[in-house]
């Protein structure tokens, strides 16, 4: 809890106590000095004190003797526990049956000396010991997460920095520290990109996760990345598995296999962004899926890993169905493609697969070439772009935009003659796709294609049919 205000501070802890089993007031918020004893005596849950530095990613605007006399004072009005930063806390004496959180922080970069600093805050008479750095990929959160799952004689909580902080939470979940964080409402977040008691409830309901829930990857933290948390959530609680999902986002993917088998981790649902890298993860691939040059599952096999393109089946499924009810085939049909990239490369070799009168036509005219001479198909200068007719547009990169800047696209590339789809960010409806709409186009829904891609995806990890239920769910909550 970061309240600024004293009058309203008392109704965020009721809130908060409804919501958490331990609430952290943290003083370096307030505008004024709060009434430390009657705000943590009007909850019954137990409460961490903290008043953080603006060094250590607090709001704290006073003096440093300041800040040790409010923090003193705080002791005495007798919380379950009290944070003291490692540089303090010796001049900090314990008091009463408040217990010490003695606290590491640093905003640069992840610690790699844990061992030196637990043996620090343990000789400054720690109960708990915490650590607290950026967390932005998996192989950040990795030290922390060895920090609280390996046994030691006092318990550890970390907090990462970031939004990948929820790869470190959930896992904190599984492998025993005594406490995650989260923030009780969006706005009152410790640090930007915190997740919510909301969220960690009713998106990864957490507090179903134990030391025997086996985790689903899911690569990135964007929207479209959460809509799928939710929905195969849903299902995995649904169908009674001890299953969930963990969002982690990846940047050594050399260091990734290793992770992952340390974690027991055996699927990774891979978000549209890092499709074409983490094929060099996958030790078997369909040859149609390799030739597509993206994937967006991987699974744990006997023997290895292998990698599956859902996506390009689903789209080329969606617009042959339509097609067909104009009587139409995509034979001799003139399809652009625009972006580049991995969905780019997928489509463009399941367009030529149905003898498609294929153009390819990205923001980078190189890598578009590369793809047209690969596939046996029409390269098109970007800006040649709006020179260019065609039956059929198919968006296929997370990284153009609508717009007249270089590189964005202009909406009157759309004519109302076209069929439009837009795989760039499934399910999520993009601005190219209203565009469509509005130009009188017939555009695609992606919602459609989707279902069919999370529905081979959770049929291929689990064996079972998705249930319908989770599906809705996922998108209503979005």
């Amino acid at each position: 809890m970061t309240p600024t205000s004293r009058t309203l501070a008392k109704v965020d802890m009721l809130n908060a106590a409804r919501n958490g089993d331990i609430v952290e007031l943290c003083l370096d918020h307030f505008s004024k000095e709060p009434d430390v004893k009657d705000l943590i005596t009007c909850i019954d849950k137990p409460v961490i004190v903290s008043c953080r530095r603006q060094q250590d990613g607090g709001q704290w605007q006073g003096t440093e003797e300041e800040r040790l006399l409010l923090l003193r004072q705080a002791i005495v009005a007798g919380p379950a526990y009290i944070e003291l930063d490692l540089d303090i806390a010796n001049n900090v004496p314990r008091f009463g049956e408040t217990k010490r959180v003695i606290s590491f922080t640093r905003l640069d970069r992840p610690e790699t000396n844990i061992d030196r600093i637990f043996d620090e805050a343990s000789s400054a008479k720690a109960d708990v010991v915490k650590f607290t750095w950026p967390t932005p990929t998996l192989g950040a959160a990795w030290p922390l997460l060895a920090a609280v799952s390996q046994k030691r004689i006092l318990p550890v909580v970390g907090m990462g920095l970031g939004r990948a902080e929820l790869t470190f939470s959930l896992l904190g979940r599984k492998y025993g520290s005594p406490w995650i964080y989260a923030a009780l409402e969006r706005g009152m977040e410790a640090h930007e990109g915190q997740a919510t008691v909301f969220e960690l409830n009713e998106t990864y309901y957490c507090n179903d996760i134990n030391k025997k829930t086996a985790f689903v990857a899911v690569s990135g933290f964007g929207p479209a990345q959460t809509i799928t948390t939710r929905i195969l959530n849903a299902a995995f609680r649904e169908l009674n598995l001890n299953v969930r999902c963990l969002p982690i986002e990846i940047e050594d993917v050399g260091e990734l296999k290793k992770m992952l088998d340390i974690l027991k981790i055996r699927a990774i649902i891979v978000g549209s962004k890092h499709g074409q890298a983490l094929l060099n993860l996958a030790d078997q691939v369909d040859q149609h899926d390799a030739e597509s040059e993206y994937i967006n599952l991987l699974l744990k096999r006997d023997s290895g890993w292998h990698g599956y393109n859902t996506l390009w089946r689903s789209g080329l499924q969606a617009l042959e169905a339509t097609l067909k009810d104009g009587k139409r085939s995509l034979d001799k049909l003139n399809i652009l493609i625009v972006g580049n990239g991995g969905i780019a490369n997928s489509m463009v070799y399941a367009m030529t697969q149905r003898k498609g009168l294929v153009s390819i036509c990205g923001p980078d005219d190189k890598e578009a070439t590369r793809t047209a001479v690969k596939h046996g198909c029409r390269f098109v200068p970007y800006h040649n772009l709006y020179d260019t007719l065609a039956d059929v547009l198919i968006v296929a990169d997370p990284n153009i935009e609508i717009g007249s800047k270089t590189g964005q696209i202009n909406p009157t590339v759309i004519q109302s003659s076209m069929t439009v789809l837009d795989l760039s960010d499934l399910p999520l409806e993009t601005e190219m796709m209203s565009e469509a709409r509005e130009r009188g186009a017939h555009a695609l829904n992606s919602a459609e294609i989707y279902t069919k891609q999370v529905s081979a995806q959770f049929k291929a990890i689990t064996g079972k049919d998705l249930p319908a239920m989770a599906f809705a769910k996922g998108l209503l909550e979005e």
